[in-house]
């Protein structure tokens, strides 16, 4: 088979467009290059199903590279011949692949190793062929100094007879089946654990069982977190009886002592030797799908979190609350550079409320100030009603902003270079104005795993955990696009063809040249070339340069055509550029060409139309229940105003204005079946909940969406 049939069995699309689409990524090209920008060679392929082919891609050479080192290592042996072969060649089941490979594995001497040197091997075989009613006597003819008794014989050959069970390719796809569809899971509290206090939180699990292929991603990870850390021993079984069944079915042939002896070692290559690794495999199965779901989640939730509405370029007065410690307090201009810092002590032990309010007006006249951001976290909601006590000379919003990772973004190399002659209650701040000015500008800075969405991102698998925030970043980045004399190192370092070192190159070039006037300009920066020119170009925006198309997501390789619109048309890229009524006269079937077809024309009139537009919602004030500050103001049936701060497939969590973020169970969202939770609700999202239950002793609070009920 090959890479390209392997791939189109598996994806809706074209042979062809797989082709073209394994084509470019063989060249280097980026998803988010390829799906914007190459829309006729791949059919309109979005990222989603690029990013597929790209995993198939990855996995096919994975499959192949085990291949090649299960031939080579059966070869050595001597054992490789043509039929075996080519079942390995036509094999594109890792599981099969390895059950193919199990009986040439340099293991440990096993039992039936120490019986074949014993010379048992004959007898072995006389039994298996079930031709033998009276194993006992054949079983005689094996007697020697080594081996003293009729039984130690039997038992000799059945410990082979074992091993080729075990090796039975049929016979293990037989009892996958089993524990594809009846395996159990079934958990025990380690009597030891049972009431220490790390215990606690995982009390559901200490006497649990469920079938595995109905145990959700989020439980069974939150299980395999509690044997991790010594609280419960877990199994998963399938029913002895049923699996024996199934193995008998396959060798056992006759009625008489010699089948007895078979029956023994299948009953032996079950306990021994298929049950637990059948039961290890079918438990990491489980792991990986729920593994893989879970990081699903967490990459939609922060696609949505990234995708956040932005504020825009204003000038913001941003605060990181706080208590004995005070305020901290910073002014920022449009670009999120900071003009001015320092602290207020409003709350308690100083209680210095109007001499800070009279600060925060200055401040806000001295530094024309239109809208103030304050951090979420501790004093958060004494310092928003002290901001909206104070009698302001101009119309200001004030935003309550998340503030989850601005304390690891402080302490970080990124922040120290940014920022190398302040500490890190200024970068905090900081990072919160700058957070509601361009959330996805801020919060690439930050490990993804900081900043508040997903659950059990600490027990999935870290490289593909990584691999995948990151392709969820950089799609993030180039669908908005970037200002190229603006954005930070960390922002550039995700825009297509880019990187860390060319994106410093760029900021060093910036410096030196005092900003980019065109796109073309890239190409001087030192080790950017054509290649990464033609990755980049088109995400990246220059304001007010020297052509208004290089603030669009045109692509330079196709100003030509537009050039030829501009001709045909009479008039300037000015008077072009933004104008409906032009853009609406321009027949794109005119333009069509072997480089240019219909779906990169149609993409070019909506740039004209609306050069850069930016696919985010805009930002939007929210206020809390002001009478609601701690887990002791909440009481069943009170309806509050809350924000969704994190989504899972089992509900979404809602901040209402205390430490302790609500659960809205899936079952509590609508009046009908829920299949995907985003289909009600996404991230940042403004709704109102019912209190359903509030457990104080371990910080839960359950919600409700259906407030009629």
């Amino acid at each position: 088979m090959t890479l390209i049939q392997f791939i189109t069995k598996q994806v809706n699309a074209p042979e062809k467009a797989v082709s073209n689409t394994v084509d470019l990524l063989n060249a280097d090209s980026t998803i988010p290059f390829i799906a914007r920008y190459r829309k006729e060679a791949t059919g309109n392929l979005d990222e989603v199903a690029i990013t597929e082919i790209e995993k198939l891609k990855k996995s096919y050479e994975e499959i192949e590279k085990r291949k090649t080192t299960i031939i080579q290592a059966i070869k050595e042996q001597d054992a490789l011949d043509p039929e075996l072969k080519k079942q390995i060649e036509a094999c594109y089941d890792l599981n099969e692949l390895e059950d193919l490979y199990l009986p040439y594995k340099k293991t440990r001497k096993t039992r039936a190793d120490k019986a074949r040197e014993s010379g048992l091997e004959p007898l072995a075989k006389m039994i298996m062929a079930q031709n033998t009613p009276d194993p006992e006597a054949a079983a005689l003819r094996f007697i020697n100094d080594e081996l003293n008794s009729v039984e130690e014989a039997l038992q000799g050959a059945r410990d082979i007879i074992a091993q080729w069970i075990n090796e039975r390719i049929a016979i293990r796809n037989d009892l996958r089946k089993i524990y594809e569809r009846h395996a159990l899971l079934t958990t025990r509290v380690i009597s030891s654990k049972k009431d220490s206090e790390e215990a606690a939180r995982f009390r559901d699990y200490f006497d649990w069982s469920e079938p595995l292929n109905r145990c959700p991603s989020h439980r069974l990870l939150a299980i395999l977190r509690a044997e991790k850390e010594g609280v419960i021993r877990l199994s998963v079984k399938i029913d002895t009886d049923q699996a024996l069944e199934k193995i008998e079915r396959r060798v056992i042939r006759a009625q008489h002592g010699g089948a007895d002896e078979v029956r023994k070692a299948a009953e032996d290559a079950w306990k021994r030797l298929l049950e637990p690794a059948l039961s290890k495999e079918a438990l990491n199965q489980a792991r990986e799908k729920a593994e893989e779901t879970a990081i699903a989640v967490f990459a939609k939730n922060l696609e949505q979190l990234l995708l956040g509405a932005p504020l825009g370029e204003k000038r913001i007065l941003a605060i990181d609350p706080g208590y004995r410690s005070g305020c901290k307090v910073v002014c920022l201009d449009e670009n999120g550079q900071l003009l001015h810092n320092e602290n207020i002590y409003p709350h308690p032990p100083q209680k210095e409320s109007t001499m800070a309010m009279k600060k925060i007006s200055s401040l806000v006249n001295s530094y024309k100030i239109e809208a103030i951001a304050i951090g979420n976290g501790t004093a958060s909601r004494e310092t928003e009603q002290l901001v909206k006590r104070i009698r302001f000379d101009r119309d200001l919003q004030v935003f309550v902003v998340n503030e989850a990772g601005a304390s690891v973004y402080s302490a970080s190399s990124v922040a120290r270079e940014e920022f190398p002659n302040y500490d890190v209650t200024v970068r905090g701040a900081v990072s919160i104005g700058r957070r509601l000015a361009d959330p996805l500008a801020e919060l690439v800075k930050i490990d993804p795993k900081s900043i508040g969405v997903g659950q059990y991102q600490h027990d999935v698998d870290q490289n593909k955990l990584k691999e995948e925030l990151n392709r969820v970043v950089g799609s993030c980045v180039n669908k908005v696009g970037v200002n190229l004399n603006t954005a930070s190192k960390p922002l550039l370092s995700y825009v297509s063809g880019i990187g860390e070192k060319l994106a410093e190159n760029i900021i060093a070039w910036r410096s030196e040249n005092g900003g980019f006037e065109n796109r073309k300009q890239l190409l001087e920066v030192p080790r950017l070339g054509g290649k990464a020119f033609e990755q980049a170009a088109g995400f990246l925006r220059i304001k007010d340069g020297e052509n208004p198309l290089d603030d669009s997501g045109v692509h330079p390789e196709s100003y030509p055509v537009v050039q030829k619109i501009l001709k045909d048309l009479g008039v300037s890229i000015r008077e072009l550029i933004g104008n409906r009524k032009l853009v609406a006269q321009i027949e794109p079937a005119k333009y069509v060409d072997d480089k240019t077809g219909m779906l990169t024309l149609k993409d070019i009139l909506a740039e004209l139309e609306k050069p850069g537009l930016d696919p985010r919602e805009k930002a939007e004030v929210f206020e809390f229940d002001k009478n609601v500050r701690t887990i002791d103001d909440l009481y069943p049936g009170q309806e509050l105003p809350g924000i969704v701060n994190n989504i899972t497939n089992f509900g979404c969590f809602v901040d209402i204005g205390i430490k302790q973020s609500g659960l809205v169970h899936v079952s509590n969202m609508a009046d009908r079946y829920i299949s995907d939770v985003n289909e009600i609700v996404h991230l940042h999202q403004h709704i109102r909940v019912k209190v359903l239950d509030i457990d104080k002793e371990r910080n839960r609070i359950q919600l409700s969406m259906k407030l009629d009920a």
